[in-house]
Order: structure tokens, then sequence, then C-alpha cells
């Protein structure tokens, strides 16, 4: 019977989506966090140096495009969706020309 029970236990603490009362999970926080105010100081015709300037380096580097910068910013918060923002610039000779931002989420929980 305390075989039974042990094998019980272990199947239910494996399991992740069984919680315990009281115990705390953690926010999961990976990238650049990025906010309306720093997009709004963004203008077309920056250079490379002002727009690192207000946001910072780039999270993913595209080796085959120079001319594009990737922000990526996830959360994960506990019992919600996972939470991403992507802010993608282009630069046409040396200058910001376009940016664009998505947010999406997802169910990975």
């Amino acid at each position: 019977m305390k075989i039974i029970t042990l094998a019980f236990i272990f199947t239910t603490v494996g399991c992740s989506t069984f919680s315990f009362p009281g115990v705390h999970r953690i926010s999961v926080q990976q990238g650049n966090v990025i906010t309306q105010v720093m997009i709004d100081k963004l203008k077309p015709g920056m250079t490379r140096s002002q727009v690192r300037y207000i946001l910072g380096n780039p999270v993913l580097d595209d080796a085959l495009n120079q001319d594009r910068w990737n922000y990526v910013y996830t959360i994960q918060i506990p019992g919600r969706e996972i939470q991403r923002e992507v802010l993608i610039l282009h630069f046409l000779e040396e200058k910001l020309s376009v940016f664009d931002t998505r947010k999406s989420a997802s169910d990975e929980n």
C-alpha cells in the first residue's frame, strides 16, 4: 500500500499542471524591455547610434541582413499565456527608415 501511495505522490508531483497551495512560481522575463515611451522617441532618419542610445543593443543580430534589427521581449507569468513583443527596425543608408511592433500570446504552459 505504501508503494502505491508513493507512486501516486511522485506521479502527481511530476505533472506540471498540478500545483501545491502556497508554492511560489516566478515570472520569467527575457530580452529587451521596450516601452511605448521609447518607441515614441524613434523617428525615421535617426542614426544607428541614436537608436542604440534609446533602445540598447538588439537581442538578435541577423548576419545576413545588417540593416534589420530585432528587439524581442517575452514574459511568462505563471498561470497565463506567454506574452511576446517584437520590435523590428529597418535601416536604409545607415538611417532608420521604418519600424514595426508585434505582440502575440501563446499558450505554452
